[in-house]
C-alpha cells in the first residue's frame, strides 16, 4: 500500500516546523529534517559509534556529519585515485564493530588499471580523530567495469568482513569459482582468508550473484542481501554459506524447466521475494527499535526506481522466524532515487541518502532524517541546533542567513546554488547576512555556508 505524505497535521508541530513534511503511521508521526543538501552522490551512509553519520561520495570522498547541527567535515579524499564515471566510484564503507578500541574504517573503491581496465580495491584506514590515515590494501585487482561492481560491506556476527562484488557485466564470472566477481566474499579484517570459509583457500562465501548492493542481518541473526536483476527479478535473499544463487542461469525463482534442472543440480537458493520488472533494489537495514513501533522487526529496503521509475523505501514484513517475507509497504516515494539508509540507535530516527531523479545522478543529492514522535505529544520535537538559520523560507524578495554562536562557522562564506549546481549568489557571512533573491527563478535551491573547518547547508525555496 502507498502512504500519502501530508504536511504538518498537528498545529503545534506546524508552528515549530514550518514547511516540513510528515508521515503519519498508526501511533507515530515521522517528521522530516533535511540535514545535508548538495552532497555529491552519497553512496554509503552509516551511523558511527561516535554518534556521527559517516558517508561516502561516489567521486571519492569520505565525510562525517553531525546529525544535530548538519555540520559536514571531509575526512578523506581519494578523488585522484577513484574512477567515478557511470557506476564505478567510492562505494561501500564499514566501521570496525569495536571502533572505540580499534578505530578502523574499511572502504571499497574502483580505480583505473593500465590504460583502459578498471580494478576494485578493499582498503582499511585508521581514524585519528580528525582524518583517515595509514591505508592498508587488503584485496586488490578485483576486475571492475562501467557496470555491476557491487559493493556493500558488513561485519559478520563472528567478526569477519563481508563484501559483495558484481559480475561486471560478464555473467559467466558469477559461476566461475576462480573469479571473485559475482560473489559474496568473507575476509579476515587483516585481509587473509578465513580458514572456516566453504573453501579454506578462497574468500568466496556464496556465488551466483549478479550485483548485490544490500547486506544486513535480521531476526535470529539471519544474513540477508538484495540483488539487482537484469530486466526482471530483482531479488531479496537469505545468504547461506557455500550456496549458489543461480545467476546467470537462473533469474529469481527456479520456475522454468531449464532453471529447475540447473537449480536441482547446483544447490541453488531461491529468493524470498522478487520484483519484475526491476525496481533496482539497494541497501537493506533491519529496523529493531522502539522509536517507530509500526516498523519494529521489519526490513527497510532502499529502492532506486529501476525501469518502472518507482523509487522509495520499502518496509518488508517478515515471519517470526525470518524465513518468509509476508508483505511490503512503500514510503518516501517523492524523493527520487534512494540509495542507502541508516538508523539512529538512540532515537530510532532513520536517515536516507538520495541520488536525484535519474541515473547515474541528478540534483538534489541529500541526506534526510525522519524522526519519530507520538501523535498525542509535541514535547519530543528535537531542538533545532542547526548552525545557520534561513528566514524567510520560502522567500520572495530576500532572505537572511543568521549564524548561531557556534565557533564552527567563523570566517565563513555562502553560496546560493540551484539543484543543477549553478551558483546564483555568493559572499561572506557575518552574524546576520541578508541576501537579495530578486531575479532568482522560482524553484528549489540550497544555501551552502562553508569555511576551512567544514560545510553546512539549508534548503531554500524561492516563490
Amino acid at each position: 500500500m502507498r502512504h500519502i505524505v501530508s504536511i504538518c497535521i498537528l498545529t503545534l508541530i506546524c508552528q515549530q516546523a514550518i514547511a516540513q513534511t510528515t508521515i503519519t503511521l498508526d501511533s507515530t508521526i515521522l517528521q522530516e529534517r533535511v540535514i545535508a543538501v548538495g552532497v555529491n552522490v552519497p553512496w554509503e551512509i552509516l551511523w558511527g559509534q561516535d554518534d556521527h553519520i559517516w558517508f561516502t561520495e561516489k567521486i571519492g570522498t569520505v565525510k562525517r556529519i553531525d546529525p544535530l547541527t548538519g555540520f559536514v567535515t571531509e575526512v578523506l579524499s581519494l578523488t585522484n585515485d577513484v574512477e567515478s564515471d557511470a557506476e564505478p566510484g567510492l562505494l561501500g564503507m564499514v566501521l570496525h564493530p569495536d571502533f572505540e578500541n580499534n578505530p578502523k574504517v574499511y572502504l571499497v573503491y574502483n580505480y583505473v588499471q593500465g590504460a583502459f581496465d578498471l580494478g576494485e580495491r578493499l582498503v582499511s584506514y585508521t581514524w585519528n580523530g580528525t582524518e583517515l590515515i595509514d591505508p592498508v590494501t587488503l584485496i586488490d585487482d578485483i576486475p571492475a567495469a562501467g557496470i555491476h561492481n557491487g559493493s556493500r560491506l558488513l561485519f559478520s556476527k563472528d567478526g569477519k568482513l563481508l563484501m559483495t562484488t558484481g559480475d561486471v557485466g560478464s555473467g559467466n564470472l558469477s559461476q566461475d569459482m576462480t573469479s571473485l566477481n559475482g560473489k559474496l566474499l568473507r575476509i579476515n579484517p587483516d585481509g587473509s582468508v578465513p580458514t572456516d570459509n566453504p573453501d579454506p583457500t578462497s574468500y568466496i562465501y556464496s556465488y551466483g550473484h549478479r550485483n548485490s548492493q544490500g547486506l544486513t542481518y535480521g531476526p535470529n541473526d539471519i544474513l540477508y542481501s538484495s540483488e539487482h536483476g537484469a530486466q526482471s527479478s530483482d531479488e531479496f535473499n537469505i545468504i547461506e554459506a557455500g550456496r549458489n544463487y543461480g545467476w546467470p542461469n537462473v533469474q529469481g525463482e527456479c520456475n522454468t524447466t531449464t532453471e529447475i534442472n540447473f537449480c536441482n543440480a547446483n544447490n541453488v537458493r531461491e529468493p524470498l521475494a522478487e520484483w519484475s520488472p526491476c525496481v533496482a533494489v539497494n541497501d537493506l537495514t533491519y529496523y529493531n527499535h522502539d522509536g517507530i513501533p509500526e516498523w519494529k522487526g521489519k526490513m527497510l529496503m532502499a529502492v532506486l526506481g529501476g525501469f518502472v521509475k518507482q523509487p522509495r523505501i520499502s518496509v518488508l514484513s517478515l515471519s517470526e522466524d525470518g524465513l518468509t517475507m509476508e508483505g511490503e509497504e512503500e514510503f518516501f516515494d517523492n524523493y527520487g532515487r534512494i540509495r542507502d539508509i541508516c538508523v539512529n540507535p538512540h532515537t530510532g530516527a532513520i536517515y536516507f541518502a538520495t541520488n536525484g531523479d535519474f541515473y547515474p545522478s541528478s540534483g538534489p543529492n541529500t541526506i534526510v532524517e525522519y524522526f519519530p514522535q507520538v501523535i498525542s505529544s509535541s514535547e519530543d520535537i528535537p531542538e533545532d541546533k542547526s548552525l545557520i538559520k534561513v528566514y524567510p523560507n520560502p522567500a520572495r524578495q530576500n532572505t537572511s542567513i543568521t549564524l548561531t554562536a557556534d565557533a564552527s562557522m567563523v570566517n565563513a562564506s555562502y553560496e546560493v546554488i540551484n539543484y543543477n549546481g549553478k551558483v546564483w549568489a555568493n559572499g561572506s557571512v557575518n552574524k546576520s547576512t541578508t541576501i537579495s533573491t530578486q531575479g532568482l527563478p522560482v524553484g528549489n535551491y540550497y544555501i551552502k555556508v562553508s569555511n576551512a573547518q567544514g560545510v553546512t547547508t539549508k534548503k531554500l525555496i524561492i516563490q
